[in-house]
């Protein structure tokens, strides 16, 4: 990481939002905390939205884990990944549909993918995340397309995700914080 590990002895921070984070974590810190703690207010606003974006969200956690696992792929955002690749496995994705994706990410990220693997929505939501991380504007015919499968509060909550983590990424990458050990 380009900045030294937050500990409470370089910059102390309230012990309740230390605890309100080890909840959220299931007890450890991990290298992202680490650095947001250098900061009680970004910490404190992180670890609420965070929150809300991962586990609150009715919308697919599927899908909204494959968002976030193309958004890591087009950053370099090699921790995000490593977070999130796991999830999304849980969530009900598959190997097959990962290796996929990076086979997208490396050759035209912007279209559609063509794989056989990817069912219809999962390549939709590739090309939705791919073209708000890479162009921010999204074409009117994907957005239609989205508007087919998903209902306006799944609209707002995928795009949430999607944006959010392109923040996370973002973060991490420009930190230089790497996956824990």
């Amino acid at each position: 990481m380009r900045i030294p590990d937050w500990t409470p002895e370089r910059k102390p921070q309230p012990q309740a939002l230390v605890d309100a984070i080890l909840a959220r974590r299931g007890g450890t810190l991990i290298n992202l905390d680490k650095a947001l703690l250098w900061s009680e207010p970004l910490a404190r606003g992180w670890n609420v939205y965070l929150k809300a974006v991962r586990s609150d969200l009715p919308t697919s956690w599927k899908l909204r884990e494959l968002g976030i696992c193309t958004v890591a792929l087009l950053t370099g955002a090699a921790y995000e990944y490593h977070h999130h690749a796991p999830d999304f496995l849980k969530a009900g994705g598959t190997l097959a549909e990962l290796h996929a994706l990076h086979r997208h990410v490396e050759s035209c990220p912007r279209d559609q993918p063509d794989s056989p693997t990817l069912g219809a929505v999962e390549k939709l939501v590739i090309q939705y995340a791919a073209q708000m991380t890479l162009d921010v504007k999204v074409d009117d015919a994907v957005f239609k397309a989205l508007q087919q499968h998903f209902d306006t509060t799944q609209i707002v909550e995928l795009t949430s995700a999607i944006a959010t983590y392109n923040m996370v990424a973002r973060f991490l990458v420009a930190l230089g914080v790497s996956p824990e050990d």
